[in-house]
């Protein structure tokens, strides 16, 4: 089983000055130690708008530095938001492209389409139509990232000339594929698209199994019908995180900030109401918290994570993880950096992990992907053979565009659309 670092840069109120800077330059530290102990993958989210919960707006620029700081690491979108009005298909498909370039092959291009009413709205995205928007943009993402030449695109939400998109990825056909998934119908899309599955639910490992053979009996099924020009099948899921040789410790250190994240995304998505600048989500947290933890001293989640979490001591993490890979989970990505979790205790988690925790699982890696890509060979080629590819253009097809100024010398060009005719 591979395992996986994310960020969301969450900045609990109230923000003092520099805490920002703070909060990005000690997660590119993180992720240097994390590539350092032989992490698998960072994944970094791309939210708009959404305060305190995630101040990621731009993973590009943070994954493009990350890259230059690390060596073997993965670097994953996770995700790029595709729907054309947050970033128009064409510029997604060039910020991939530089981003596997820089660092030299390491892209996983996470997509997806956010419920975030704040970000829907504020990109005008109607909820009726973003699966829909979501599809046809991701579809030709991928389209621009493979063909030496894009015969352009008229659809429904955008539209794009010919034109041959550059650069192009280390990487081929693309990047691995995958997509945010909250929920086990997301999933199934997933694998009916031949993409992997970033599954940002908490779920026990007894209900992942359910959702992990949902998702490879469609792998295999006629069902699956590829979106990009390759598959990528592998199921991802999160858990808390936070170890320390001392059990009491780790819940002291991590489970207020993994409360907060759930906290704070039940608020953004499903139960709350939000003025912007002015709603204190740390605030509002607190206050419940505080309420709970009067009325229940015990504090019965301490037992529960205890068992079943990512919070506790090595021997925990070790049998909490050993579930997930029995049930044929293929990644687990630990939510690490999380409302007021310490920088120093988050590193410190990193290295025992690395020394106490990954090795046994890094032993059995190489032969549990062997066994797998051999066992999926014949239904990934038969879902290949399924894909209706987008025809290139035969050579006397491709327009030809003058330069504007011979255009407008030549009457071709449309001043109110700055558009140039091409001869065909």
């Amino acid at each position: 089983m591979k395992f996986g670092i994310f960020y969301e840069h969450q900045l609990p109120r109230p923000w003092r000055e520099g805490a920002e800077l703070k909060l990005f330059q000690d997660a590119l530290e993180q992720v240097e130690l994390a590539d350092r102990i032989g992490i698998d993958h960072a994944w970094e989210v791309e939210h708009h708008l959404l305060e305190e919960y995630s101040h990621s707006s731009a993973p590009e620029i943070f994954l493009a530095a990350a890259s230059q700081r690390t060596k073997n690491i993965r670097l994953g979108h996770g995700i790029r938001q595709v729907i054309a009005n947050y970033n128009h298909p064409a510029r997604t498909a060039e910020c991939i492209a530089t981003l596997d370039l820089v660092s030299n092959g390491r892209v996983d291009f996470g997509t997806g389409e956010s419920a975030a009413i704040l970000e829907l709205d504020g990109f005008d995205v109607p909820v009726a139509s973003k699966r829909a928007q979501y599809l046809e943009a991701t579809e030709q993402i991928a389209n621009m990232l493979a063909m030496d030449r894009y015969r352009g695109f008229k659809g429904k939400y955008f539209e794009m000339p010919c034109r041959n998109i550059v650069p192009k990825t280390v990487q081929k056909p693309h990047p691995p594929m995958w997509v945010a998934c909250s929920s086990r119908e997301t999933i199934k899309m997933a694998a009916r698209l031949g993409i992997g599955a970033l599954t940002f639910a908490f779920v026990d490992p007894s209900e992942a199994r359910h959702w992990v053979d949902e998702y490879y009996d469609i792998i295999k099924s006629d069902k699956c019908v590829p979106i990009g020009h390759t598959v990528n099948a592998n199921i991802c899921m999160v858990t808390s995180f936070s170890l320390h040789q001392d059990r009491e410790e780790a819940i002291k250190r991590g489970l207020e900030g993994f409360e907060f994240f759930g906290f704070a995304l039940g608020s953004l998505y499903g139960f709350g109401e939000h003025r912007p600048g002015r709603t204190n989500l740390f605030e509002q947290f607190k206050t419940l918290r505080d309420k709970r933890l009067s009325e229940s001293p015990l504090d019965f989640s301490r037992a529960l994570l205890a068992e079943k979490g990512g919070i506790g001591t090595p021997d925990d993490m070790r049998k909490h993880l050993k579930k997930f890979e029995d049930v044929g989970v293929d990644q687990v990505t630990l939510i690490q950096q999380a409302g007021l979790n310490k920088h120093e205790h988050i590193c410190e988690s990193l290295a025992r992990f690395g020394s106490e925790v990954l090795p046994e699982f890094k032993a059995r890696e190489a032969a549990r992907e062997a066994k797998k890509s051999g066992e999926l060979a014949p239904y990934i080629a038969a879902a290949m053979a399924r894909k209706q590819y987008m025809p290139a253009l035969k050579e006397d097809e491709i327009p030809t565009f003058p330069a504007l100024g011979r255009s407008v010398v030549e009457g071709q060009a449309d001043p109110n659309k700055a558009v140039v005719k091409s001869k065909s």
